[in-house]
C-alpha cells in the first residue's frame, strides 16, 4: 500500500492492526463501533474471506474493504459474496483511498 500511517490518519482518529485473519475477528468483536476494515486477502491463520463471514455474523454495519495484491478477476466477487462492502487492489495510491471513504463517509 502506498498509504502512510500519517495519510491513514487523515482519515481516522484510531487505528488497529491486526496481523492474522483471527486477530481482525477479535479486533472487531471488541470494538464494536470500529467503522471501517481494510481486509487482506490473503493472511495467515485464516483468509479475509473467512474472516470477514465471521465478522458479519455479530456485526453487519462495519464497511470492510477487500484488498489484494494478488488481483484475479474472481477476486471482486468472491469478497462481495463474503460480505466484503467493496474491493480494491494493492498498492493503491491516496486519491483512490480518498475516493473510497468519500463514498462511504459522507461528511
Amino acid at each position: 500500500m502506498n498509504l502512510s500511517r500519517f495519510q491513514y490518519n487523515m482519515f481516522s482518529k484510531k487505528i488497529l492492526k491486526a496481523r492474522t485473519g483471527i486477530e481482525a475477528i477479535v479486533a472487531c468483536r471488541n470494538n464494536p463501533d470500529i467503522d471501517l476494515v481494510l481486509m487482506d486477502i490473503k493472511m495467515p491463520d485464516m483468509d479475509g474471506y473467512e474472516a470477514t463471514m465471521q465478522i458479519r455474523q455479530f456485526n453487519k454495519d462495519v464497511i470492510i474493504i477487500a484488498q489484494t495484491a494478488y488481483a484475479l478477476t474472481t477476486d471482486r466477487e468472491k469478497a462481495i459474496e463474503a460480505g466484503c462492502n467493496d474491493y480494491i487492489s494493492k498498492p493503491f495510491g491516496q486519491t483512490l483511498f480518498a475516493e473510497l471513504m468519500k463514498k462511504y463517509f459522507k461528511k
